[in-house]
């Protein structure tokens, strides 16, 4: 039988750091590559207290297909937490995604026809462009400052396209300890790039997954809250960072009509988010010490970061070239190697030397592609594994380094 897929599926192949997880089945190798929470965090008491609850008293609806747009009580208690967060919204501003990932994918599908314009950080997270390239989407790009977006470069590169007739639809963007440099964007960049979105009438993804994960610095309006829900923001969450990823519940907001058509796509694709999940991200967010929570994680993290930083102190002096940045939050860090390093093949090389981390060309769009940097997460080894870990990578990039020297 001669299956005719798509043109648009010919040349996909899917989302190039899930795939990478297949190396890592070898319970020996120090993995720095998927993004991973540590399971230590995960409050499986409370978890299965509702779980037991919700089956116990609603087992009918529990098993049963859900509202599409999310269970009430869940969207009630998102929009009471948001509040903590200055972020004022009704019931028709929010839809309950199945995932963060959902959330980007319903963005993709409402949005982008074939070969339509989406502006970006580089490096930007590579979920986002796996979902954006099911859409064939083209980019506008620069290389993300320390301090956030190329905004000035941006504009000029925005200005250009739409002088040629196309305008991008939406400016996608991870604020806090952005996926994959860590980096934060200042509030002067947030103001700005909010002005920007409104000058030319484009709207602002604002991917949010790690905002309660801040370890050092004070905690920044998020663009949606500084755009007072007046519709130039997208808000995409999920609990996977701050709960458990397993349980695959998150949410997007933003204006009435944009949710709607949401909604209308995630009739279309999965249906509905199973109330059972939703049940337990509710009581996690009405039952549960979430201040008690989040400091657990922030000083457990904190202290991972640090270990991870003295290492790469130790084990990597200013002659190697190699560099990191230093986030204030968040599961990510970002190392640049000497140019003559191809991360790609360094990676299948570490593999080899039981070390695992993500090659940075994932992290850029088609057409920007660098091939000399690396993900780091540092959330969910140990602390001897990291430290063994950082030894391992050190290790291998010597060695990459010798073998180049003699070819």
């Amino acid at each position: 039988m001669k299956y005719e897929f798509a043109s648009l599926m010919k040349d996909f192949e899917g989302y190039a750091i899930g795939k990478m997880l297949r190396y890592l089945s070898d319970p020996e190798i120090i993995s720095f590559a998927g993004g991973l929470p540590s399971d230590e965090l995960f409050p499986v008491d409370l978890i299965q207290k509702a779980v037991e609850k919700s089956i116990r008293e609603d087992s009918a609806r529990v098993l049963q297909y859900s509202p599409i747009p999310g269970e009430k009580d869940l969207i009630q208690a998102v929009i009471d937490y948001l509040k903590t967060d200055n972020i004022s919204i009704g019931p028709e501003n929010i839809l309950i995604t199945t995932s963060g990932q959902h959330g980007l994918d319903l963005v993709g599908r409402a949005f982008l026809d074939p070969q339509d314009l989406i502006v970006c950080d580089l490096p930007t997270f590579g979920g986002a462009l796996a979902a954006f390239e099911l859409e064939d989407a083209k980019y506008i790009a620069k290389d993300i400052e320390d301090d956030g977006s190329d905004i000035a470069g941006l504009d000029k590169e925005i200005e250009t396209s739409i002088k040629r007739g196309q305008t991008p639809k939406f400016i996608y963007v991870v604020p806090d300890f952005q996926n994959p440099s860590g980096i934060t964007m200042s509030l002067k960049k947030r103001y700005t790039l909010l002005e920007m979105a409104k000058k030319y009438e484009i709207p602002i993804v604002e991917d949010s997954p790690y905002r309660e994960l801040r370890y050092r610095g004070e905690q920044i309006p998020s663009i949606y809250s500084l755009d007072n829900n007046n519709g130039n923001v997208i808000g995409l969450y999920t609990f996977s960072k701050i709960l458990c990823p397993g349980i695959r519940v998150g949410f997007n907001i933003g204006p009435p009509d944009v949710i709607k058509k949401f909604a209308f796509i995630k009739g279309a694709n999965i249906l509905n988010t199973p109330k059972l999940n939703q049940d337990i991200c509710r009581t996690f967010l009405t039952e549960h010490n979430l201040k008690a929570h989040f400091q657990k994680a922030t000083t457990y993290y904190d202290a991972k970061l640090h270990f991870f930083l003295d290492a790469m102190e130790e084990n990597f002096p200013a002659d190697m070239g190699v560099k990191w940045t230093k986030p204030e939050g968040g599961l990510f860090l970002w190392i640049t190697t000497p140019e003559e390093i191809n991360t790609l093949d360094l990676f299948y090389m570490a593999i080899e030397e039981k070390i695992a981390f993500v090659p940075g060309e994932v992290c850029y769009p088609e057409g920007f592609r660098r091939y000399n940097t690396m993900r780091i997460n540092f959330s969910y080894p140990t602390k001897e594994q990291i430290l063994e870990g950082v030894k391992r990578l050190k290790t291998v990039i010597q060695k990459y380094k010798s073998q180049k020297l003699k070819t």
